[in-house]
């Protein structure tokens, strides 16, 4: 059996966007997206999670993002990606 989370939400940040602060971060965000793990692992390696338009490989561990979709497109410029606990969303 695995530890590894099943349910991670992400939010889609300006770069300027800093701190922990998960609710700071929440209000700042364009998008989120609650994804939920396929069992599958992306070409990253990592465990692919995916919901909402949104498919990543996330290292459970450190919760960094490997792999990263939105709509089927990367991330623009000057955007950049935040996990959070599902239930923050």
């Amino acid at each position: 059996m695995s530890n590894e989370p099943e349910r991670f939400g992400i939010l889609v940040l300006p770069e300027h966007v800093e701190g922990d602060d998960p609710v700071a971060a929440a209000d700042s965000a364009i998008r989120s997206a609650v994804v939920d793990a396929t069992g599958r692992q992306g070409a990253s390696g990592y465990p692919r999670y995916v919901g909402d338009g949104v498919e990543a490989d996330i290292d459970p561990t450190t919760r960094a993002v490997e792999a990263l979709l939105v709509d089927g497109a990367e991330l623009d410029y000057g955007l950049t990606v935040r996990v959070v606990d599902a239930d923050r969303l």
